[in-house]
């Protein structure tokens, strides 16, 4: 995966590079009384406090800047928030800077990897307005792993981004070729006719109409001496128009992100081939167009899924659950020790967590523990919400064994969740998450467009089982 990053500065040793100096409320203070008359006149001057995300470039000799005074905000020497550099690459000045006063290591990892965050730019249509200011990888920091990290989120942003017209079925498989092979993966996929061939009906009912056939692509890759099996499964919809229960148009905008399950799985995948963790890794992603054709999948049509289990499709704009069911049940079938799936499957996700924080679901409390933890150290905020065994009867059909879309709309994160579990009864543990993939509106390290949700924290949790 080859992904060059022009905000990193290697050449340097950093003695022209100008230093960044990350203050909280008492290290502000103590700078205070210990700085130059000059350079404390001038950050009182300009009002500077060390509020996350705020900075102030000091004034030097012959209009160079001095150093940068930059809030922390609480947590900041721990590590706990790389985002807030990320406001910085993008406007200071062009030049090289270096990060100074951090003593713990993951707080300069943390830096680094949000001044690459920070500095994403989507370039594939348009020349950058401006180069990011670079800094220099910090001493003493783990940077294989930090660059590990923020290739895979560079990754999925670039896939999500990317318009439905390049990035269908085909083009979703040729990425994940292209991610997979120089690690040494086999990819193979089903597409089309193929499918019904090998009992994969649901994903073929969902993308039967579209202009690219639907597909299953499947990565294998073993870790060296690997003791765990790890499945993925991602939601590959390029597209959705709601079907024949179609989207308004301003619902249908920014659909090309409906594959943003498969590109945050796709991030997680890279980060563990590139890590050479210890694990027998398996990839499915369903990619497909929920298209409006002749031959659309219709409301109250009812399909036999993989594993035997009768639906009946009450709403075509409930499609994402379809096709994962088919992928989860052949994930299953090998009852691998665990089974993540990433999906952008609900708005009611998004009604109750909002955009930054995906609630993700599993029966273990250990692993619940885990992704937790995991989502604090990285800066990936997550959340648990319950798989409700109350709310089964609302999944329940009148003709067949369930459906996709409950009447009444409540609950809507936690009924699609309880759908898929009927899939996965085989595993050994399961987390399913329903993530969001975008940005509304540019924040530190957050630039507007397609994000990668959960395969940070994901990444940290698989790597702890390994350790």
């Amino acid at each position: 995966m080859d992904i060059v990053f022009d905000c990193l500065e290697t050449g340097d040793t950093g003695a022209n590079a100008v230093p960044i100096w990350p203050l909280t409320d008492e290290g502000y203070s103590a700078w205070l009384e210990t700085a130059p008359d000059a350079d404390t006149a001038w950050a009182l001057a300009n009002g500077f406090t060390p509020a996350k995300g705020d900075y102030l470039c000091l004034p030097g000799e012959g209009g160079r800047i001095k150093s940068v005074l930059f809030g922390a905000g609480d947590g900041q020497f721990d590590g706990l928030d790389s985002r807030g550099y990320g406001v910085l690459p993008l406007r200071l000045p062009e030049g090289v800077y270096r990060v100074e006063g951090l003593g713990n290591p993951e707080a300069r990892e943390q830096a680094m990897l949000g001044w690459i965050l920070g500095a994403y730019r989507f370039t594939r249509y348009r020349a950058p307005r401006r180069n990011p200011a670079r800094i220099i990888p910090p001493s003493g920091i783990d940077e294989a792993r930090v660059l590990r990290l923020a290739r895979g989120m560079t990754l999925a942003r670039d896939l999500i981004n990317t318009p439905t017209e390049e990035m269908g079925p085909d083009d979703l498989e040729a990425a994940i070729r292209a991610a997979g092979e120089p690690c040494g993966a086999t990819v193979t996929s089903t597409a089309g006719a193929a499918l019904l061939e090998q009992n994969y009906p649901l994903i073929h009912w969902v993308g039967r109409a579209g202009a690219q056939e639907p597909r299953l692509i499947d990565l294998r890759w073993e870790g060296p001496e690997a003791a765990e099996t790890i499945t993925l499964v991602g939601k590959g919809v390029c597209f959705d128009t709601g079907g024949l229960d179609i989207k308004p148009s301003a619902a249908m905008l920014i659909m090309k992100k409906d594959m943003g399950g498969a590109a945050c799985i796709l991030a997680l995948a890279t980060m563990i081939m590139d890590a050479k963790l210890p694990v027998k890794l398996r990839v499915l992603i369903p990619a497909v167009e929920n298209s409006i054709a002749s031959n659309s999948f219709r409301p109250g049509d009812v399909m036999t899924a993989r594993n035997g289990i009768t639906v009946e499709n009450r709403n075509t704009d409930a499609e994402g659950r379809l096709v994962l069911a088919d992928a989860l049940a052949e994930a299953a079938s090998e009852e691998p020790d665990l089974i993540v799936d990433m999906a952008t499957l609900t708005g009611a996700a998004r009604v109750a967590m909002g955009a930054d924080i995906p609630p993700f679901f599993t029966d273990d409390d250990t692993l619940a523990d885990a992704i937790h933890k995991a989502g604090e150290l990285m800066g990936d905020p997550v959340w648990r919400l319950p798989l409700f065994n109350g709310y089964e009867r609302d999944i329940s059909s009148s003709i067949a064994d369930i459906t996709n879309a409950p009447a009444g709309g409540m609950a809507g994160s936690i009924t699609a969740a309880l759908f898929l579990r009927r899939f996965v009864r085989n595993s050994h543990t399961w987390v399913h998450f329903d993530v969001y993939g975008w940005c509304q509106r540019a924040r530190p390290g957050r630039p507007e467009g397609g994000e990668c949700n959960a395969a940070m924290a994901m990444y940290k949790v698989i790597e702890d089982r390994c350790a």
